[in-house]
């Protein structure tokens, strides 16, 4: 595993239940505040349950991709009680 996707992965964990990091909010964590891109590269490859990559998405509050539907990544967020809004950003 790459440096670059062992830090992704490290920052993710840490996100809590209910909160959400943007996918260049997590670049920028990593050190490399363009990686954005990678970031959701990384994060198309995580199949481990530990590793809450539903909470990261995009910028503008849109949810994103996710590797297991979209549909699924919405229902994660709110059963842990996230609410679209930009102050819900950790």
């Amino acid at each position: 595993m790459t440096s670059f996707k062992q830090k992704v992965f490290a920052i993710v964990k840490k996100i809590p239940a209910g909160k959400t990091l943007s996918y260049g909010e997590v670049a920028k964590r990593t050190g490399n505040k363009k990686a954005a891109r990678a970031v959701g590269a990384v994060l198309k490859t995580n199949y481990d349950p530990a590793i809450p990559c539903h909470r990261v998405i995009r910028s503008d509050g849109a949810l994103g991709g996710y590797n297991r539907s979209i549909a699924r990544k919405n229902n994660l967020l709110i059963k842990e009680g996230y609410k679209s809004s930009p102050t819900k950003h950790i």
